[in-house]
């Protein structure tokens, strides 16, 4: 049985771990979390905020995930779009989803992100 999500891995380059950080900690406001000893040298970076984890892996002959993304649930949807459009990332808003307001963006490495909220009213 399934019992939830521990989290989501997406792929970063090798050497970026200074991006992810100003990025996911920066912009996103997400707080890294310490990478276990046996698996820091792997390079890469983890972080966490709410409910959500995300850990970012280094790969050779790495390729941004343009299509298979995490679903980031936020409040207040529009500051945080105009948050990440002030940073310079994309803000593709989406309104396909039924009882949310949701858009897409992506990292600096060019990894598609989708931010969601519940609609109200």
């Amino acid at each position: 049985m399934i019992t939830g999500l521990d989290h989501v891995q997406l792929a970063m380059p090798p050497g970026a771990e200074e991006t992810a950080r100003a990025f996911y900690g920066g912009v996103l406001g997400m707080a890294e979390r310490p990478k276990p000893p046996g698996l820091a040298d792997r390079g890469g970076c983890w972080f966490a905020a709410g409910g959500c984890v995300l850990h970012l892996g280094v790969e050779a002959g790495f390729r941004p995930a343009r299509k298979a993304h995490p679903g980031i649930l936020v409040t207040g949807i529009d500051a945080f779009a105009a948050r990440l459009e002030a940073a310079g990332a994309p803000v593709t808003w989406d309104d396909h989803l039924p009882g949310h307001r949701r858009f897409h963006s992506a990292d600096p490495f060019g990894n598609r992100l989708e931010f969601l909220a519940p609609a109200t009213g």
